[in-house]
């Protein structure tokens, strides 16, 4: 059961206006966990949608840790969840969130349950 990921269409409307000099193109600042990225009586992963604008069952938003820049066409984005954040959570969605509080990358994996002794590092990266 492989992770489904995608960018939204918003993200690449954004995109093609920032190219075209109609807009700026806003920062991604932080990443949205989720529990609802399976269906829950298969147990496989959810193919996110295009047009999707929240995640199916958003429970936690942070800011982004770190931003590497992994090649020209490669951008990695790094977000920790501490001790005492979701404790007890099943997290199998995640997404990029930008400046305008819009979703531009979502992805969907089998769930990942979150203990409140240890921290889980998630990273999404974006690709052109």
């Amino acid at each position: 059961m492989a992770t489904k990921a995608l960018t939204t269409t918003i993200a690449k409307k954004k995109m093609l206006l920032a190219r075209a000099g109609q807009q700026d193109l806003p920062a991604i600042t932080q990443m949205a966990f989720g529990s609802g990225g399976i269906d829950e009586g298969t147990g496989y992963v959810l193919e996110p949608v295009n047009d999707q604008q929240e995640l199916k069952e958003e429970i936690y938003r942070k800011n982004i840790d770190k931003v590497e820049i992994v090649s020209d066409t490669q951008v990695r984005y790094y977000c920790t969840l501490e001790e005492n954040e979701l404790s007890g959570e099943d997290i199998s969605e995640i997404a990029l969130v930008d400046a305008d509080g819009d979703l531009v990358t979502i992805k969907n994996f089998m769930a990942k349950g979150k203990d409140g002794d240890f921290q889980m590092i998630f990273k999404i990266n974006d690709t052109m």
